[in-house]
């Protein structure tokens, strides 16, 4: 017996590790299936979402494989009654796929995940977090965690606090009160684990004895940065690490964008603690405003740059000004969680294209630019599979870059200058 042209005793006992169950033959295929797609797609691929949901993953996953034509796909996808995206969009994304579409790939990942004890969630599992399917087409596809059931159990109950890297004493000293008060209130406390603010969230919720969960933007194998090697670890032992890339996966620029979007809808509600005008977590907040999630920010000193970006959701955008736990607390009182829950699956456009309060540059360039290395060339096929895109997206864009002067083509291939992503 073989599943997707392996031998199913190959397969078997890593699926079995990862699901953290038996299997039968249709729940063997469904994980190795939506571990597949998660390093096949790159996170928030809306198209990927919407074949995945009309197909199921397994008929989408084999269709693949088997070098489905764009009129078969659409064929199929109507036959599913869904309504298939246009001609093009479809050949985009089979052009863009096509570069990962391995399954060796995914034994290897599922080999590296069952080694650091990680585990794939997929939807309709016991502890999806069901939050994240407010995100459409664009949720994920399956989850691969580090962690305990206890801290998936407490995402109904959490809060997002977020805010800048380059955090100031006062940014971290009310982000300290409010992680710990929140977490006296009930709460679990999700954040992505960066330096600054984040890091900061999650030390708080520790020390207070509470649930603490953290998005990552790459493989829950390599925690990153490596500066919060400990405190991952601690998060893994005591509450849940979470990614939708595959173990072996790098951060980059995108996923780290697309990783907020999960922040955002896994959670209640989302505070910005300290921003700078054009900080990162805006992108969060962005997410979370699209979602229908409550929004908070805390203001900070009207000479400080570092609270710039709070001072701007304040005024122009949807966010309450919060200065305190039981402030922050009022934007998603538990006792009201469920009424929310069910509430908050409205339009979420903004938040599926990765909606940004910047202007940043489109999701192809960022991909592309962190494909690129400022050493080592890489010729058309690495940067596609890398990035995520068809040969000829990757061409068309190298030679736009080219022309601003961001990449050069060297003998045995591409890299990008000292300017590149810069903007």
């Amino acid at each position: 017996m073989t599943v997707f042209g392996l031998g199913e005793n190959e397969v078997e006992p890593l699926a079995t590790a990862v699901a953290g169950r038996d299997l039968d033959r249709g729940a063997l295929e469904e994980v190795f299936a939506r571990a597949a797609w998660t390093g096949i797609a790159e996170p928030g691929d809306g198209t990927a979402g919407a074949v995945v949901a009309a197909l199921g993953a397994v008929p989408a996953l084999r269709a693949l494989l088997e070098g489905v034509a764009v009129s078969g796909l659409a064929a199929r996808l109507r036959e599913a009654d869904a309504d298939p995206p246009g001609d093009e969009a479809l050949r985009a994304a089979l052009a863009r796929w096509a570069p990962r579409a391995t399954v060796r790939d995914t034994v290897g990942a599922l080999r590296q995940a069952a080694r650091v004890g990680a585990r794939l969630l997929v939807p309709g599992c016991a502890r999806w977090p069901a939050g994240v399917d407010d995100l459409g087409h664009h949720a994920p596809l399956a989850l691969w965690m580090r962690g305990t059931d206890v801290a998936l159990d407490a995402l109904p109950r959490s809060l997002s606090l977020v805010g800048a890297r380059a955090a100031t004493g006062y940014g971290e000293h009310v982000t300290m009160e409010a992680s710990a008060g929140l977490v006296d209130r009930g709460y679990a406390i999700v954040s992505g684990a960066a330096y600054g603010i984040d890091g900061m969230a999650h030390r708080a919720a520790l020390a207070s004895r509470g649930i603490t969960l953290a998005f990552l933007a790459g493989g829950v194998d390599r925690f990153y940065p490596s500066g919060h090697d400990a405190l991952l670890t601690r998060i893994a032992e005591e509450g849940a690490v979470l990614s939708e890339l595959p173990c072996g996966q790098a951060p980059t620029k995108w996923r780290f964008l697309q990783r907020n979007r999960l922040i955002a809808a896994a959670s209640l509600a989302t505070v910005v603690l300290e921003a700078g005008w054009r900080s990162g977590s805006l992108n969060t907040a962005a997410h979370a405003s699209t979602l229908g999630r409550p929004l908070g920010a805390v203001p900070g000193p009207v000479t400080s740059a570092a609270s710039a970006g709070c001072h701007r959701l304040i005024r122009d955008y949807t966010a309450v000004c919060v200065t305190n736990p039981d402030e922050m607390a009022e934007l998603a009182p538990l006792d009201a969680a469920p009424t929310l829950l069910d509430a908050v699956g409205g339009a979420v456009g903004g938040a599926r294209d990765g909606a940004s309060a910047q202007g940043d540059p489109s999701p192809e360039v960022v991909r592309i630019i962190d494909a690129l290395s400022a050493r080592s060339p890489r010729d058309v096929a690495d940067l596609a599979a890398r990035a995520g895109l068809s040969f000829d997206a990757v061409r068309a864009l190298l030679g736009t870059l080219e022309l601003e002067g961001a990449v050069v083509e060297r003998e045995r291939g591409w890299v990008k200058t000292s300017g590149a992503g810069r903007g």
